[in-house]
């Protein structure tokens, strides 16, 4: 049995474990990483290590530490309020709001996981506060993500496109913006009317009694300590310092490219020095399970990739003679892969494998890129991708692990879907 077959053996293996023996699974994947490097990759201990992801690390652990600051001394309080108000009263119209803010964000060139880390905090503690369906909010925000992910001044739509042009494919850089535009608002639509009725039922009556009130604050009592009107969560000298660190996260990373997570550690240490007593509060509040179980996954899948397995399946795939069902296969290796590593990386590698029997002329370049394209970054609601994973760490009042369960049969969900949908659209028609 060759390393690459026991190395995909051993992580059907863990998922088994983890989900029969309510164990963490990164604590799994650590172990798994240490046997299958050591006895089947022959790797030392420098090579396991250099898969731990210590920069996504840094971004749970510093975007989750500012916002629980924030929301320690009311500042979420203040921007939920601030929300409510902008819509009107309107509740269910706030997860379009969150799907724009995050699709515009990254079609001018924001990374698809700082658009995510800077809105997922708001809008979980907005659908905790008001009974919204947390599954609902976090797949509106990482699908408006991806929606403006492709546009021709995006980070996305640069680097596949540069890689089109390098390999002297025939793209269309509208065609893909457009694409992924439209797959992720018509799934999001979907989410929305299927999720909207289910835990929305009391905040319904809670909107219609703001629009009647004319205010769009809280209910009253649901401010934070601190305020003097009921419904209404007043500004102080800790909330408006921590809305001016929010500001400067959004300029930091988006104009500065500066990193997301080293960016947010910083400025929940600069609150903290100030306010040490509600820093002391925050820390706990730092989803530590969460990070252990996705480190530890993304460590093995390192190991994966270090040992050549991806590459090796996706030979195997580039191999066989049928291209629509090569490319149907491609698309499937890129959606499965891509929900526990880099999307970008995996189209990085998947779209030269295609160009053997793109060259033959029986698929058009231009809807195979889009399709691989949708294919390896819709599924990023997975909790093992960066933007799953930073829906999963900023969840309020959830049962976690029935949370994680659901970000991951609905990852599982785009993955089995997905691609056979998007094959169909872009690849069988000749698109290009």
């Amino acid at each position: 049995m060759s390393a690459e077959l026991i190395s995909i053996l051993v992580l059907a293996v863990v998922f088994v474990i983890a989900t029969t023996r309510s164990i963490n699974m990164g604590v799994l994947s650590f172990a798994a990483a240490f046997g299958v490097g050591t006895l089947a990759a022959h790797m030392d201990a420098d090579e396991i290590f250099a898969g731990f992801p210590g920069d996504l690390f840094v971004v749970l652990v510093g975007v989750t530490f500012l916002f629980a600051i924030a929301r320690a001394n009311g500042t979420t309080d203040w921007l939920v309020d601030a929300a409510v108000r902008l819509v009107r009263g309107r509740v269910a119209l706030i997860p379009w709001v969150t799907f724009t803010i995050t699709a515009v964000l990254t079609a001018i060139g924001a990374v698809s996981p700082a658009a995510v880390a800077i809105v997922a905090p708001v809008a979980l503690g907005f659908a905790a506060q008001y009974g919204i369906h947390p599954l609902l909010m976090g797949a509106m925000v990482v699908h408006g993500a991806q929606a403006g992910g492709f546009s021709p001044i995006s980070v996305y739509g640069t680097i596949v496109n540069g890689i089109v042009a390098r390999e002297h494919l025939g793209g269309s850089e509208i065609t893909l913006f457009l694409a992924s535009f439209v797959v992720n608002l018509v799934i999001a639509a979907i989410v929305f009317v299927v999720l909207r009725k289910r835990q929305i039922v009391p905040t319904i009556e809670r909107e219609r009694e703001l629009v009647a009130a004319g205010t769009g604050g809280p209910p009253a009592g649901t401010g934070s300590a601190g305020g003097n009107a009921p419904g209404r969560v007043q500004l102080n000298a800790p909330r408006i310092a921590t809305l001016a660190s929010l500001a400067v996260l959004v300029v930091a990373t988006l104009v500065f490219d500066l990193d997301v997570g080293l960016t947010a550690m910083t400025l929940a240490v600069v609150l903290s020095v100030i306010w040490p007593a509600t820093s002391k509060k925050a820390v706990g509040e730092v989803t530590w399970p969460t990070v252990l179980l996705i480190c530890g996954v993304l460590t093995y899948v390192g190991v994966l990739q270090e040992m050549g397995t991806i590459e090796w399946a996706g030979e195997g795939v580039g191999g066989i003679g049928a291209p629509l069902l090569a490319a149907l296969l491609l698309c499937y290796i890129g959606a499965i892969v891509s929900a526990f590593a880099s999307s970008v990386g995996i189209m990085g590698a998947l779209i030269p494998l295609a160009v053997p029997f793109l060259a033959l002329g029986t698929v058009g370049p231009v809807g195979m890129i889009c399709a691989l394209a949708v294919s390896a970054t819709v599924v990023d609601v997975s909790p093992f991708s960066t933007n799953g994973a930073l829906v999963l760490a900023n969840a309020r009042e959830v049962d976690r692990d029935a949370f994680f369960r659901q970000l991951l049969v609905y990852g599982g969900i785009m993955v089995a879907v997905v691609p056979a949908v998007v094959w169909l659209v872009f690849i069988v028609p000749g698109l290009g």
